[in-house]
């Protein structure tokens, strides 16, 4: 697996090469010929990615109610450093699963991303960068003085990105696990 690096000012992010899940194929679809415009090419979506369930339970959120397959799933998760190699490893095995389950789920293309830095201000940057038509966000459900008072990514990101962000709340019957 090829690991391409970039450092920038204040800007330092691994892009993370997965597996070639998706067969080429040299010509469309004949069901996609009637398909025009955005649909035909489909979509950017931004999914931010940790290791908690409510981060699992928005991409699979993301995947069941709003990517469709022409789109491209680009996955998001910040660390403190991408030249940690235990950090890096653990995030690409991570990639790397979400990546098996987005094309067996609804086979969209993904790729990845593991990038430097504050978790609010990666996914607004990579926001920026991409220009998605969403931002993918779990949260934990808190209320609004816990989320004011303790910080949250989720509400960060809610005011600070220019694309439009959807935020999962998770609710009572959805206790998706780590597994």
């Amino acid at each position: 697996m090829e690991t391409v690096e970039e450092d920038v000012e204040e800007y330092s992010w691994r892009e993370v090469v997965l597996p070639r899940l998706i067969p080429v194929v040299p010509h469309a679809a004949p069901e996609l010929e009637r398909e025009t415009g955005e649909r035909r090419r489909g979509r950017d979506l931004l999914v931010a990615i940790d290791f908690g369930p409510n981060s699992r339970h928005a991409f699979r959120w993301a995947l069941a109610h709003l990517a469709r397959i022409a789109d491209t799933l680009h996955l998001v998760h910040a660390v403190s450093s991408v030249h940690n190699e235990l950090v890096y490893n653990k995030s690409q095995e991570l990639m790397d699963e979400l990546a098996v389950e987005a094309f067996k789920e609804s086979l969209v293309h993904t790729k990845a991303r593991i990038v430097e830095g504050d978790a609010g201000n990666v996914i607004c940057r990579e926001a920026e960068r991409l220009k998605p038509a969403a931002v993918i966000i779990g949260t934990r459900g808190r209320s609004l003085i816990q989320s004011v008072l303790q910080g949250s990514v989720s509400e960060y990101c809610f005011h600070n990105c220019k694309a439009a962000p959807v935020i999962i709340v998770p609710g009572k019957e959805s206790n998706f696990c780590c597994s």
